[in-house]
């Protein structure tokens, strides 16, 4: 059944779909406030189970980045805190802007599509090639930040091999008033400002943040502009909850496009696309709802996304290429949990449906695709004390596929069902010591870009497969930790862009093989320290390319940061990142004489707090080193990382 038939059962008003299912209080209810004394609705930290829990049992190898961690590192928006502080390995995006291409497990040029991103539970990730807009969320909304590793396709479905990315956004205090602003200014024009606000009273919050950045950028023709706004109202009782969220962003980049290697040694800051351009707008609307009886729990989010897109490519000659995308997508998402505990043990059963459609069209081209699915999802954990957790779960998605292209001449139309499968566990044989290990099966499926370029019209690309290991240990407490991961991702048919033929095909099997260290130490009360090192092997383990490595992904990455808090409103943020080589994105089979070479840059933060103002500076690749993350060609279709950049903030607390 599709959305569409739901919103038509509940009269064309989806909201009443979504509260009628959850069994929310009758408007009456709705309307008489709470007892003065009743609790606060606690704050809602949404997990790996995708639903509100205690920090103690987060995700099993997670990651996780708090406010506070946040606020200390200088991070100016989220896809920066999670590279800084998370340690994950991003390169820069073909715009320029702030959101880097994000890249868990080693997946080079396709990393977007094989992670995915949320917020409070609803996917950003969407059935495209366009990275999800992080900078769009405002960094002062955020509580926290869970970065889980590894395949988690039971929970989350499609692109979720490489991992999950979920940012938790702050909930108003009751009977409290929360505001901020602040101004940046900064290298090559680089102008910023950004305002929040949130206010609650017995049972209603509301919150609202905004910004404004604009910067001509490293590169000429780089120059961007970006204004978000996001603005939330929600009623909580102690039992549950139900709110609206909305969220807009608009974007305007000029794209420098890519150098020779002669090029960029020349002049890394030249462009040779002067005219080409792009522009980004969204506007995404959820309605969600939580509601407790006793040990069950209820929820869902019903979200709807509205995105334009446009570029013009000018190629000289007369010859240039314009496209506007225009995107449509809905989600609504139902699940329940029940939680058992008695004595030693406890149990957590997670069952949901999640329902999508997605269409596209271009109105140059008058291209057009859609996407629907359904699909069903239980997982169960039974944990023993603090001691042992185990838990299983599966997944059943069907995928409804439809593109015509007059330009290319490419149409299809498919249906077809995938599965996904875990089973993951931990043990804390000593109470500094905890072992865990996971297993299953992810996939991901074809979006319309990659489908819309292939070496045969009319015929899609086959979803991606991937059987996911990994075995791990965690060392150390809360103050000094230090976890270690053995890993190995086995994928068939896996969709990547293949520059010889400037086509998307399905790959010879291929493996990505690994290490991953990811440390916390807390050094004493002023001095904190972090750092992740990441060893990817990822090769074709058949056909003619067979041994060989997959391009674009760097074999070893390295972040190192140290943190300095005075007690006395000083704090100071230091940073290194080690990027080793990695293949050209053409070279599939390694015989480009030369390789990417690899890295190394430095970035810092002093900030001075006195009362209710802070000044900070920051800068970042202070070495001003040359370099770039992204290359198609040997040696030559270069796209340029940043040079030296400073910035100079003030922020207010109200």
């Amino acid at each position: 059944m599709s959305l569409s038939a739901v919103f038509r059962g509940a009269g064309r008003r989806p909201a009443l779909a979504l509260v009628s299912l959850l069994s929310l209080p009758s408007a009456e209810a709705l309307a008489q406030a709470a007892p003065a004394d009743a609790a606060p609705l606690a704050p809602v930290l949404v997990t790996g189970s995708r639903f509100a829990a205690d920090p103690s049992f987060s995700p099993i190898g997670a990651t996780v980045i708090d406010s506070e961690q946040i606020r200390a590192s200088g991070a100016t928006d989220v896809n920066q805190a999670i590279r800084k502080i998370g340690g994950v390995y991003g390169r820069q995006n073909l715009s320029g802007s702030a959101d880097y291409s994000l890249d868990l497990r080693g997946f080079g040029d396709t990393s977007d599509q094989n992670m995915v991103i949320l917020v409070d539970g609803v996917r950003l990730s969407e059935n495209e090639q366009v990275p999800a807009l992080l900078s769009s969320i405002p960094i002062e909304s955020v509580e926290r930040i869970e970065i889980v590793r590894g395949g988690n396709g039971v929970l989350y479905g499609s692109g979720a091999t490489g991992g999950t990315i979920q940012v938790i956004t702050k909930q108003a205090q009751r009977n409290r008033t929360r505001a901020s602003a602040s101004a940046t200014i900064g290298s090559y024009g680089y102008q910023e400002l950004r305002g929040s606000l949130a206010k609650g009273w017995d049972n209603l919050s509301l919150d609202a943040n905004i910004s404004r950045a604009r910067a001509d950028n490293y590169r000429a023709n780089n120059a961007s502009d970006q204004s978000n706004f996001s603005g939330g109202l929600q009623w909580a009782d102690r039992d549950g909850r139900i709110g609206l969220r909305i969220d807009a962003a608009r974007q305007q980049s000029r794209l420098a496009g890519p150098l020779s290697l002669a090029q960029f040694e020349a002049d890394p800051r030249q462009t040779v696309k002067p005219n080409d351009h792009a522009s980004y707008d969204l506007d995404r609307y959820t309605l969600f709802s939580e509601r407790r009886f006793g040990n069950l729990e209820l929820a869902a989010e019903l979200a709807h996304s509205e995105k334009t897109a446009k570029m013009y490519e000018d190629y000289g000659g007369g010859f240039s290429n314009s496209t506007e995308l225009n995107t449509r997508g809905t989600q609504f998402s139902p699940r329940l949990r029940h939680l058992m505990a008695g004595g030693v043990w406890s149990n957590e059963l997670v069952a949901g449906l999640d329902f999508a459609e997605w269409t596209q069209n271009d109105a140059v081209s008058a291209a057009t695709a859609s996407q629907r699915s359904k699909a069903v999802y239980l997982q169960n954990e039974v944990r023993y004390r603090d001691n042992a957790r185990i838990a299983f779960g599966l997944r059943h998605e069907d995928f409804d596929q439809a593109a015509r292209d007059p330009g290319y001449g490419n149409s299809y139309q498919q249906s077809f069902g995938l599965n996904a499968w875990n089973l993951q566990g931990s043990y804390a044989p000593l109470p500094l010591l905890r072992l865990f290990a996971k297993a299953g099966q992810s996939y991901r499926v074809a979006n319309v870009d990659d489908s819309r370029y292939t070496d045969l019209p009319d015929q899609p690309l086959k979803p991606q497969t991937s059987h996911d290991t990994e075995i791990g240990a965690v060392i150390g407490d809360a103050g000094r930790k230090l976890t270690v991961t053995l890993f190995e991702h086995r994928l068939h048919n896996e969709i990547m862009f293949y520059p010889p033929t400037f086509t998307n095909v399905n790959l010879d099997p291929t493996r990505r093989r690994g290490v991953e260290l990811a440390l916390h130490w807390k050094l004493n009360q002023q001095f904190t320290a972090l750092a992740s090192f990441q060893h990817v092997n990822a090769t074709f383990t058949d056909g003619p390319n067979a041994g060989r490595e997959v391009t674009l992904v760097p074999r070893n990455t390295l972040t190192a940061r140290l943190n300095w808090d005075s007690g006395n409103g000083q704090n100071a943020d230091v940073g290194l990142q080690w990027v080793g080589a990695q293949r050209y994105g053409n070279d599939f089979d390694n015989s480009c004489p030369s390789e990417m070479p690899s890295y190394t840059t430095l970035d810092a933060r002093y900030a001075h707090r006195f009362g209710q103002w802070e000044l900070a500076i920051a800068g970042s690749n202070l070495t001003g080193r040359d370099y770039f993350s992204r290359a198609y060609g040997c040696r030559g279709n270069i796209y340029p990382d940043p040079g030296r950049q400073l910035r100079l903030t003030a922020r207010y607390d109200f």
